[in-house]
């Protein structure tokens, strides 16, 4: 069984995001052990200079790097990342547990992005859209994804 973490910046606000992320989290249970790690977000106002979104990705992604784990496989989520299509993405996924790689780690940024450190230790940079998602509606569409690629990995029945 595969041991997945979602590490992400920030908590969940939202009541409506909350359901649909236990959701699938329940939904998720019998095809992988599943964690979510939340980290604090740095506050920040509205208009920052570059020193200063820099300063504040730092810190988030220190907070982040606590968490990371060394043996597992880390995938990042960003929009400058690789775009596959479902199936291809179940098929990665696939590819991992028969590697014998059945730690994943996905990693969701806050509202500025992740720091450049937390790029670098990606061994996979993987976009869902080109798009720009909160990082909270993220969360959600990443466990749908997870659920869909175990889906289509055991040949059973999902929406298309």
């Amino acid at each position: 069984m595969m041991d997945i973490q979602i590490l992400c910046v920030g908590k969940i606000k939202e009541a409506y995001f909350a359901r649909g992320i236990s959701e699938y989290l329940k939904r998720l249970q019998r095809y992988a052990k599943m964690k979510i790690t939340e980290v604090a977000d740095e506050r920040a106002p509205e208009s920052l200079s570059p020193a200063e979104m820099a300063a504040v990705k730092k810190k988030e992604g220190a907070r982040l790097h606590r968490f990371l784990r060394e043996d597992a496989v880390t995938i990042v989520l960003a929009v400058e990342g690789k775009s596959m299509t479902s199936g291809q993405f179940a098929e990665t996924i696939r590819q991992y547990g028969l590697a014998g790689r059945s730690r994943l780690d996905f990693v969701i940024g806050g509202s500025l992005g992740l720091d450049p450190s937390i790029l670098r230790q990606a061994d996979l940079l993987l976009s869902f859209s080109r798009f720009t998602f909160p990082h909270q509606l993220m969360r959600l569409i990443a466990l749908e994804q997870i659920y869909r690629a175990f889906r289509i990995i055991n040949g059973e029945p999902y929406h298309k």
